[in-house]
């Protein structure tokens, strides 16, 4: 994860390095000011989840195990 915050209004979208092969079924995720977006990579123009820049580092890290 290179990219740091981005503003909300452009954000960088990047899919997870733990999708594998299978490009149907990934996460991507935005850093942005107030922490990072998550949305289904399918689905680009759909709905996103919001999380803080904390939670996200809860949740790498809890999943890196």
């Amino acid at each position: 994860m290179s990219a740091g915050p981005q503003p909300d209004s452009q954000p960088v979208w990047f899919k997870s390095s733990h999708s594998g092969g299978n490009t149907t079924e990934c996460v991507e995720a935005a850093f942005v000011p107030t922490g990072v977006m998550v949305r289904d990579s399918k689905t680009p123009r759909g709905p996103h989840i919001s999380v803080s820049a904390e939670a996200w580092s809860r949740f790498v890290g809890a999943s890196a195990r």
